[in-house]
């Protein structure tokens, strides 16, 4: 997968998660709101309980939205041979084992599947992030994983 066509991809996921939080906190306010959860004594806590889930939905959504705005504004850099914000980077780990990594501006963790391969989004603040940056192909790097040491090589960087 080419980094546009990532991009795009990425774009679409947060759209579409943004749709379902967006419509979960909506739910969780009409639960929360709905006359059969006005609390029947000082221990019924249903409306509040739904009132805290509504306001953490709509507070994701918020986030998602930010992070939707900031891929669409963003530029991608071209092919280099140094690792920066928007490298497309493949590492491989000591047991041989490969990781395809998007570095991105926002929503680390978010994970992107083609018919081939899987691509997670790191942010610089992540430390893989952080080691990777301004490094470049071929060279190592070393991530603590709990009490492990998990070392990687760049092996591709797009």
């Amino acid at each position: 997968m080419n980094k546009p066509e990532l991009l795009q991809q990425i774009i679409a996921r947060l759209a579409h998660d943004l749709d379902l939080f967006l419509s979960a906190a909506k739910t969780a306010h009409k639960a929360a709101t709905h006359e059969e959860s006005v609390p029947d004594n000082k221990y019924d806590t249903l409306a509040l309980e739904a009132s805290y889930v509504a306001q953490g939905q709509a507070n994701r959504a918020q986030d998602i939205k930010r992070s939707l705005d900031i891929y669409k504004q963003l530029h991608l850099v071209p092919r280099g041979e140094v690792i920066r914000l928007t490298s497309l980077v493949t590492i491989e780990a000591d047991d041989g084992s490969r990781r395809e990594l998007f570095i991105g501006p926002a929503e680390g963790g978010l994970k992107i599947t083609d018919d081939r391969t899987e691509i997670m989004v790191i942010t610089p603040a992540s430390p893989l992030g952080r080691e990777l940056l301004g490094k470049s192909l071929g060279d190592a790097v070393e991530i603590e994983a709990g009490p492990n040491v998990i070392g990687y090589e760049i092996v591709a960087v797009g």
